[in-house]
C-alpha cells in the first residue's frame, strides 16, 4: 500500500503518470508496504498467461527474491524510476523515504533493486549511471544500505500512517536494530539471481 498522502498525477509525455506527495513527507517515513491485496505470480503462472496480461505484468510488477512477479493493487505501481530516488526499499517488504519529500514532488524508486529482467535506458538525470541493469542490486547494495541506515532511526520517531500494516514482530525488530541490538538485513537480500523458477 502506498503512503496515503499522495496522488496519481500526469508528469510528462515521456514519463507518463507518477505518484506525487500531497503533503510534506519527512525522511524516515514508511512510504510503501507490501500488503495482502498485492498479487504475487510465479514464473509458471506468468508464462501461462495471454500476452496481453504478460505485457501488463512486465510494465507494472517488480520481482522479489524468489523471482515471482509482484503486482501492487494501488498507485504504488506508478512510482517512477530515478537514479536519485527519494525512496528505497528495505529487506523487510517496505520502503522508506531516504530524504525529505516536498508537497508536489514525485516519490521515486531506483529500479535497479527491482530485479528487472533486461537492461533499460532511463531518462538522463545527469548522473553517472544512465542504464538500469538486472544486477544493479549486487553492484550498489552497500551504497543503498548506507542511505537506509542514515534515516532508519527516524522510523520510530515519525508519524507512520502505514504502521498498522507492519507486523508487531517486525516492528519489534526495527526497534532492536535502532537500539543496536541487532544488525539490519541488507537490501541485497531482495536479489533474485535467476536460478529458480519462482513459486
Amino acid at each position: 500500500m502506498i503512503y496515503p498522502k499522495t496522488e496519481l498525477k500526469y508528469i510528462s509525455n515521456e514519463i507518463g503518470y507518477g505518484v506525487v506527495a500531497t503533503e510534506f513527507i519527512p525522511a524516515g517515513t514508511i512510504t510503501w508496504v507490501l500488503d495482502k491485496l498485492d498479487r504475487e505470480f510465479s514464473l509458471a503462472e506468468f508464462q501461462s498467461m495471454h500476452p496481453i496480461y504478460q505485457d501488463i505484468l512486465d510494465t507494472y510488477t517488480y520481482r522479489n527474491n524468489k523471482g515471482n512477479f509482484v503486482l501492487c493493487w494501488d498507485n504504488g505501481r506508478y512510482v517512477n524510476h530515478s537514479f536519485r530516488s527519494n525512496c528505497l526499499t528495505t529487506a523487510y517488504d517496505f520502503e522508506i523515504a531516504i530524504r525529505d519529500i516536498q508537497p508536489g514532488e514525485q516519490l521515486t524508486d531506483d529500479y535497479g533493486y527491482l530485479n528487472i529482467p533486461v537492461p533499460f535506458q532511463a531518462v538522463d538525470e545527469g548522473t553517472k549511471r544512465k542504464i538500469v541493469n538486472p544486477d544493479d542490486l549486487v553492484k550498489y547494495h552497500k551504497v543503498w544500505d548506507k542511505k537506509i541506515m542514515k534515516v532508519f532511526n527516524k522510523i520510530i520517531v515519525n508519524e507512520q500512517p502505514l504502521r498498522s500494516l507492519i507486523h508487531d514482530d517486525l516492528w519489534a525488530k526495527i526497534h532492536r536494530i535502532i537500539e543496536g541490538k541487532e544488525e539490519i538485513d541488507s537490501i541485497l537480500n531482495n536479489y533474485y539471481n535467476g536460478q529458480n523458477n519462482g513459486g
